[in-house]
């Protein structure tokens, strides 16, 4: 949304309640990531009736993503023709039979199938959700709304950890489909996006969604005529979503969220979370690897929580900047290590706490700024025409990204070694250094219309509105 906390009469805990609501589809995804850490080695110790190698584990872990990567864009479109809230609605439909599934799986292809049908679940969400709170939250509160999402995910991540600690691998998958349910109950009892009902011409229904979000005294003709007139630029200037993707501001705007997307994923998170576990072990702390994971989630969810706080006071480039310098040193560290560790183990007996701390303050750091970041500015960056298409080809980049690292993750460590695996990871980093320095505008505290004006190289007066997606 354009429109400022400031206007009259506006009230903000509705739309922080909306917001956390249509989170709790992210925590159930945070779920799906960090399943695979302590199932790992339950499900190699019996959890099923059947074997499962680690090379049909490692596909266990991956469907997931390759799931995510297919829906993104058919999500893009279904979020058009339904509406952002509905959409979501429907994906507990996947979640719980995605769930159900590895819940009673009989054979490894029923597992496959079930990660699958969960990253479906989990991927529509990446793309649904981050607009869905773009278009309620006003200016102010944007930065700080969008990083819920991520701040979710963390707690899902978090939540899995800490069950997965007690529960055998049926009863932790048990407690993981519920949670989407519970999310249906809850978001069911939220508004649809205002712009949304819009383009609908549902302005009926608009003018309530936003009292809603900005409380029954607020002045919303304002707003509403915004939205309209936006709305009616739009149609006037129709382009087809080819067109729309060729013009220079949106391949700009393509080029910043699909480069924040590259370096989230090939700094190496995901094989951090879902192999989290296993580099405890791996570098012989004494620690047990649930303690240590748990401890790592606790982390993580405080750094994302901190994030949510200064992401609109700080900025999303400083963020981005502090986040990637000091992610690129974890990795050059953890990756001294693990090559002390292959050349000589009696080396490094002394040093088991260096990984550990490597990887907390690299999972930190992450968190504040390189894990929220991108998906709340994607959200940001592209015009209303166009926003659907181009999120979810962001979307579909970073789940395909996913795929490759968590993939080839074990394949990269047995080729090459561990530490060179991790010293790979650093250098990509490093050049998201460059790429956020040079690249990456600050969006903090402008309006939707505001940043697509910077990315034409216009001020925000002179951009047209059908082209800015103002909302």
């Amino acid at each position: 949304m354009v429109h400022g906390a400031s206007q009259t009469n506006s009230k903000t805990l509705p739309q922080y309640v909306a917001a956390l609501s249509a989170a709790g589809g992210a925590f159930a995804c945070g779920t799906l990531l960090g399943w695979t850490s302590p199932a790992e080695v339950k499900i190699y110790d019996g959890a099923y009736d059947f074997s499962v190698s680690k090379g049909e584990f490692s596909w266990v872990g991956s469907a997931m993503t390759l799931g995510a990567a297919c829906v993104c864009i058919p999500i893009g479109i279904l979020i058009n023709l339904v509406g952002r809230k509905m959409a979501m609605l429907l994906l507990v439909i996947p979640f719980t039979i995605g769930w159900a599934l590895l819940i009673w799986a009989q054979n490894v292809i029923m597992m496959y199938i079930a990660r699958f049908l969960l990253g479906i679940a989990g991927g529509a969400f990446c793309v649904a959700a981050p607009m869905y709170t773009g278009e309620i939250a006003q200016k102010e509160i944007r930065g700080t709304l969008g990083s819920f999402f991520q701040l979710m995910i963390t707690a899902g991540i978090l939540f899995v950890y800490a069950i997965g600690a007690g529960l055998n691998v049926m009863w932790m998958s048990i407690v993981c489909g519920v949670l989407p349910l519970i999310f249906g109950v809850i978001f069911v009892f939220m508004p649809e996006s205002p712009t949304y009902l819009i383009i609908k011409n549902k302005d009926e229904a608009a003018v309530k969604s936003i009292q809603w979000l900005r409380g029954k005294d607020y002045e919303y003709k304002a707003e509403i005529e915004e939205l309209r007139e936006t709305q009616e630029k739009i149609k006037q200037n129709q382009v087809s979503w080819m067109e729309g993707l060729s013009r220079p501001v949106t391949r700009k705007a393509l080029f910043v969220s699909l480069g924040l997307m590259f370096f989230q994923q090939l700094c190496g998170i995901n094989a951090v979370i879902f192999y989290s576990a296993k580099i405890f072990e791996d570098a012989n702390t004494g620690i047990d690897s649930n303690l240590s994971t748990i401890v790592v989630g606790i982390m993580q969810f405080i750094a994302t929580f901190v994030s949510t706080i200064v992401v609109d006071k700080l900025g999303r480039r400083l963020l981005l900047l502090t986040s990637s310098i000091i992610m690129a040193l974890s990795t050059i560290s953890m990756g001294v290590y693990f090559y002390l560790q292959d050349q000589d183990a009696d080396s490094v007996a002394n040093i088991g706490w260096l990984p550990v701390v490597s990887l907390c303050v690299f999972i930190v750091l992450f968190s504040i700024g390189f894990g929220p970041v991108p998906w709340l500015m994607m959200g940001e960056v592209f015009a209303a025409d166009i926003k659907g298409v181009a999120g979810s080809i962001a979307g579909t980049t970073n789940w395909v990204l996913a795929f490759i690292v968590t993939k080839t993750f074990v394949n990269l460590t047995d080729s090459i070694g561990k530490g060179e695996t991790f010293w790979l990871f650093s250098g990509i980093t490093i050049v998201g250094v460059f790429f956020v320095y040079f690249i990456v505008p600050e969006t903090k505290g402008k309006s939707l219309n505001e940043i697509q004006a910077e990315l034409e190289g216009k001020s925000a007066s002179t951009a047209p509105a059908a082209v800015n997606g103002a909302v």
